[in-house]
């Protein structure tokens, strides 16, 4: 039973012992400000309304209720199934913004889900957006956009206000913790033990035995409210002083606050810096800031890992991506283009009828397809296309270092996969590379490098390398074609390789692909087959590309699993190669797709489209792979894909000359394959003498640094047989 020195308010425990308190606040409960003089008439009026946080990059802005009170901003999820909006303390609420006055009489806020503590954060304006705004406190980072321009200055302005009525100053004053606030009575356990006929000596052992225990959680107790103090007493001198809230560092151990980054913000200002405004576009706050994980929440031993290591995944995911957060702002911010140029020339459509008036008199074994049957961008680029979605592979890295090996291996698996997504409904095939022509990509601001080069005609043989964070990834294709009258049938040949830092390996092969409706019909390709994921260390990976028939309802469907050393399956996949890929501890084998099964969790999901679609629909990012800019160009070896004449008119849609070039350049193809017959090698590859494959060398991105191109073949040039 508690007991106050003011009044008695009881509470039976077992009816055994009673505990009194002088008016003692919750230990886990955040001491509240106090008003300085003359703010008592501001304080009255809390402020309230509807912002847009910025949760993350697969659920975008939301809307969330927020309302400043006492110095306090607290943010809630907001309820459709409920009238009226009821503001905590009272007094006058005043709403901003139209939407606010709306949603606040027909939903009702839910229990707040972040709390932000004015005098310990800072604010300020985006100078990209005038909707936008951000508040830094020790523990997250909050952006918001609001409606308006006018509705972003009424609550900065508000902001402002709070700031100035509640100071931090008197609280070491509010909370005592002295012998007289706490005590504790056994006079009921002494009765009860004496109706039970016990002896004195005992009952005394047993008052000694509640007293000591109530005696070490006063002290405990007396040492947390010490921690508060301390810890509130540094951010007041800190954060009113303007000083660097480094101190926050040490204290705030589980909420990964750098102070280097957010330091400066120590007051309101309508300007950014430059090292701000990059992190603008790319830092990531989750929608349940309360929620933290420990690295030692997913640390698991091995014999547990089949069910223990997919039960944590959701904390191994939070901590991953706190930690692929921090770094996205290192990266640079790169501008690139999101449309082809506008053609010059009218369009003309692809059928059978264009080749054979284009056929018309001339050798048939010399006629090449027509330059309307190609897309604007070679095979190279084709294998950059494959890298689309690099993060995975940065994902799997930083999960391996976190002990997590089976988020890993399901990571490659999403990665191996979504290397198809790009080829739906693309009805047009890209250009055939010369032999020598040469493919790169430094897209910095994803952290990848690509480079690729043909390093055989005969047979036709594509050789990439490609390095991110911390991870390698390389391979080369061969084809072996079939025509079937109708359809055209695809098959690779070659090894792709994933190698981590740490030296785990994951390599797999290709499936079949499958061109249909050559001649009649609406074109479209479909890809089956069973892909093999073999690990150097714990996992291996089966995946099944279904083939399509034409009673099925379900296409493009992928299946498989995850099995250790000893063949167990620990974990199942299922998805679609051209929509998503998710994972689950529950076999997949029975389902048809992902809406059949409970508890399922996203691994990949595809770009939207670009919104700028022309008749090779391609992707966003397969627009910019062809871009071009002066500054690239001077740096660029002759052999590059961005040079290839026919490829650029074609893109420029000057569809003539992109068909006098494709045939120049086709007959100079043959001719000077006879330079493999005589002995050619690759510049940038080599063949391993053990299993053939060709590996890179190095060497061209210190080449490019220097703009040494001495001994590069000017491949798209005119044909000299000297």
């Amino acid at each position: 039973m508690m007991q106050s020195a003011a009044g008695h308010h009881h509470l039976n425990h077992h009816g055994l012992c009673c505990l009194s308190a002088a008016a003692l606040p919750a230990p886990d409960a955040p001491p509240t400000p106090e008003p300085e003089a003359g703010a008592a008439a501001g304080a009255a009026v809390a402020v309230a309304g509807v912002l847009h946080k910025w949760t993350n990059y697969g659920r975008g802005w939301r809307e969330r209720w927020f309302s400043l009170h006492d110095g306090v901003l607290s943010y809630s999820k907001i309820r459709r199934d409920a009238a009226g909006v009821d503001e905590e303390g009272g007094g006058e609420v005043r709403l901003i913004g139209g939407a606010s006055a709306r949603i606040g009489g027909a939903r009702r806020p839910d229990k707040p889900v972040g709390v932000v503590c004015l005098k310990l954060s800072a604010f300020r304006e985006s100078k990209s957006d005038d909707r936008r705004f951000y508040i830094f406190s020790p523990t997250k980072t909050l952006h918001l956009k609001t409606d308006s321009k006018e509705d972003r200055v009424a609550w900065i302005e508000a902001l402002i206000l709070a700031r100035s009525f509640y100071s931090l100053r008197s609280l070491s004053g509010r909370i005592t913790f002295v012998q007289s606030d706490v005590s504790v009575s056994t006079a009921r356990l002494r009765n009860r033990m004496q109706q039970e006929g016990l002896n004195e000596s005992l009952i005394q052992e047993c008052e000694q035995i509640v007293l000591t225990e109530f005696s070490s959680f006063r002290k405990q107790l007396k040492l947390c409210y010490e921690d508060q103090l301390s810890l509130f007493g540094s951010c007041r001198h800190h954060f009113e002083e303007g000083k660097d809230a480094s101190i926050m560092q040490g204290v705030l151990t589980r909420n990964d606050f750098s102070s280097s980054r957010h330091g400066n913000f120590s007051e309101y200002s309508t300007t950014e810096s430059d090292e701000f405004e990059k992190q603008d576009a790319g830092e990531l706050t989750c929608d349940d800031e309360s929620t933290f994980f420990d690295a030692a929440d997913y640390f698991i031993e091995s014999n547990n890992r089949s069910s223990a290591m997919l039960s944590s995944t959701s904390c191994s995911e939070g901590l991953l991506d706190i930690q692929m957060q921090d770094s996205s702002h290192l990266l640079p911010q790169i501008k690139r283009r999101s449309k082809l140029p506008e053609p010059t020339e009218k369009e003309r459509g692809i059928s059978l009828w264009s080749i054979i008036k284009d056929s018309v008199g001339k050798d048939l074994t010399r006629v090449c397809l027509p330059v309307y049957f190609n897309e604007p961008l070679s095979s190279l680029q084709k294998c950059f296309e494959d890298v689309e979605y690099s993060h995975l592979l940065d994902q799997a890295y930083q999960h391996g270092k976190m002990g997590n090996s089976l988020m890993r291996i399901l990571k490659v698996a999403a990665f191996a996969v979504s290397g198809y997504a790009s080829s739906v409904a693309r009805p047009c095939k890209p250009f055939n590379p010369l032999l020598g022509e040469t493919y790169e990509a430094d897209f910095s601001e994803r952290g990848v490098r690509f480079f690729a080069e043909k390093v055989s005609h005969h047979p036709m043989l594509i050789a990439c390398h490609c390095e991110g964070k911390g991870w390698k990834f390389w391979g080369d294709s061969n084809l072996k074609s079939k025509f079937w009258g109708q359809s055209i049938q695809v098959d690779p040949v070659g090894i792709l390789t994933v190698e981590f830092d740490d030296g785990e390996i994951f390599q797999w092969s290709k499936v079949t692909t499958t061109i249909h409706n050559l001649i009649l019909g609406k074109l479209y390709c479909s890809h089956h087959g069973t892909m093999h994921i073999k690990g150097n260390r714990q996992y291996a990976c089966k995946l099944k590309f279904k083939e399509p028939s034409l009673l099925d309802r379900n296409p493009h469907l992928v299946q498989g699993f995850v099995e250790d050393n000893d063949g167990n399956k620990v974990s199942f996949l299922i998805g679609k190669w051209d929509e998503n890929m998710y994972y689950s501890n529950l076999d997949t084998s029975k389902v048809r797709s992902v809406d059949q099964l409970k508890g399922a969790s996203l691994l990949w999901e595809k770009n939207k489209p670009s919104p700028n679609p022309t008749r090779y629909n391609l992707s966003s990012f397969a627009i910019t792979l062809n871009e071009l800019s002066p500054e690239l160009q001077d740096k660029l070896p002759p052999t590059d894909s961005r040079l290839r004449p026919d490829q650029r008119h074609l893109e420029n849609g000057e569809y003539e000359k992109a068909n006098t070039e494709k045939l120049r350049l086709e007959r100079r193809q043959r001719m000077s394959s006879k330079l493999q017959d005589n002995g050619w090698k690759p510049r940038w590859f080599q063949q391993d003498g053990q299993d053939g494959t060709y590996r890179f060398k190095g060497g061209y991105w210190e080449a490019r640094e220097q703009g040494h191109w001495d001994g590069c073949l000017d491949i798209f040039g005119e044909f000299s047989e000297t």
